[in-house]
């Protein structure tokens, strides 16, 4: 399951930025935008951050995530397509083979959701 590997960058990531922040603040929400061409299984991220943040600083953080289409464009045809994950990724009109991915490869961090300590 590479979503628990995915989700230690992600921890290691939050806390650099976390631990360069002047006060400490508290994290809600974490929102990142993934790729469906990365296979990442969203329930299972969601899953594998629940359980490595117990008792760190990230306790009763959430994800939000946003999926992003796989979208590849054919340079002989001059359009973009949505190629089928695991069954078709050549052009649908010529089935030249998919070299140009325009979406669906993401895997990043949107932004944050947090408060101060010492805020009500």
């Amino acid at each position: 399951m590479h979503e628990t590997d995915m989700t230690k960058a992600l921890i290691l990531t939050v806390r650099d930025w976390w631990e360069a922040q002047p006060e400490k603040p508290q994290i809600s929400r974490i929102h990142l935008i993934v790729g469906r061409f990365t296979c990442v299984e969203p329930a299972s991220l969601e899953f594998a951050f629940e359980v490595q943040t117990r008792n760190t600083f990230l306790a009763g953080a959430t994800l939000a995530i946003q999926e992003t289409p796989l979208i590849a464009f054919c340079h002989h045809c001059q359009q973009e397509y949505r190629p089928e994950i695991g069954l078709q990724y050549a052009c649908p009109q010529c089935k030249s083979p998919m070299e140009d991915i325009r979406s669906g490869r993401e895997l990043k961090i949107d932004r944050i959701e947090y408060s101060n300590k010492d805020e009500g």
